[in-house]
This record gives structure tokens, sequence and C-alpha cells, in this order.
């Protein structure tokens, strides 16, 4: 079992961020959910989902909204005693999803101003899997400066574009393939969508 945290900042796209955490817990993952302030609030609002500022209320909110137990874990951004805040306890990957330019802006700078960009930065000093889906658009030169320099440093971006091969119906199955582009990425098996040429004569 993998420690993965997964963070959700304030770009707009947090239901990502939710089918990420269960498909994790649903292969068996460790999973450490961080919320910014401003990611609280958009999630609250896109999708009606409300969690507590206070770690100690919002752990067993989360919890209960997931169906989790101690495999779900989650700490406060001013934390800065959590495990995943230091090298010699690195998660195996950290995946912030939906990541705003904000968040990539200070993890590009080496800033580490709370506990999730204090984790990405553990990631790539560690050499661990540091993941980044921006929702963004249109991009200025700023963002995408931001978005190579983090490339360069090892950091994985994979922005939430949803394919359209796969004839999508519904808003779930658009959600359901960048979360599972995410996954591939992690080499966790999944079933989210059909892959190219996988049905065909």
């Amino acid at each position: 079992m993998d420690s993965i945290v997964v963070g959700i900042t304030g770009a707009s796209g947090s239901i990502y961020g939710l089918r990420l955490i269960a498909e994790l817990l649903r292969a068996d993952q460790q999973v450490t959910v961080l919320l910014t302030n401003a990611g609280r609030q958009v999630l609250a609002f896109e999708t009606g989902v409300k969690i507590s500022a206070e770690a100690v209320e919002a752990l067993p909110q989360l919890r209960d909204y997931f169906g989790a137990g101690e495999e779900l874990s989650h700490f406060a951004l001013n934390d800065f005693f959590a495990p995943p805040a230091s090298g010699s306890n690195a998660p195996a990957a950290v995946v912030i999803c939906p990541c705003s330019m904000g968040t990539a802006g200070r993890i590009a700078a080496g800033l580490s101003d709370n506990l999730l960009e204090r984790a990405a930065d553990v990631a790539l000093k560690e050499g661990k899997r540091l993941l980044l889906v921006p929702r963004e658009t249109p991009f200025n030169q700023i963002h995408l400066e931001n978005l190579l320099r983090l490339s360069r440093a090892g950091a994985q971006i994979l922005p939430a574009m949803p394919a359209f091969y796969q004839q999508p119906e519904t808003v779930d199955d658009l959600v359901n393939f960048v979360v599972g582009k995410v996954l591939d990425n992690l080499g966790i098996a999944h079933q989210l969508f059909e892959r190219w040429g996988e049905n065909q004569g």
C-alpha cells in the first residue's frame, strides 16, 4: 500500500480531486488529503461538499464522505509536523488535483508556505512523483514558464483536458477520463475509460 498525498486547491474542478481520492481508496492506497482554504471554498461551491477548516473536524467529515477509515488521513495546512513535511517520511507520490496557478507558481519558486507546497517540494527533492493537474484557461506566459520549470524539475504536468474519442455521454465520463490518466501516471490499474483501439475490430 503506497502513501499518496492528494491536494485540492482553489482552481475550478474540485470533482477531479474527489473522484481521484475515491479511486485511490478503491485501489487500496493510503491517502492523505490536503485542502487549501480556497480549495475548501471552491469544493463547497462546486460540489456541495463542505469540509471544516478545523483539521480535527475535517478528518471525520472526509472519512464519512468517502466511507473510509484509517487509510485516509488529513492534516491542517500549517501542521509542519505532519509526515508529508519531511523527506524522511516522503509519500510515494503527491498529486495536486486541481492545481491552481498560484500553487504551481509557489512550488516552481521553491516556496513552501503551507504543508501542501512543502509536500510537493519534498516529492521533488526526494525524487518521488509530483503530478500537477492544472485547470486554467487560457495560460499566460508566467503560467507556462512556471509549468515548464516544474516539468524540468521532475514534475509531471497533466492538464485537465478530457478526450472525446471514447464518445462521452455524461460529465462523469469526462471526469473519469482525466482521473484515469492520473491513475495511469501513478501506475494504478483502473477501468475508468475505454482505451484507444481496445474494442476496435
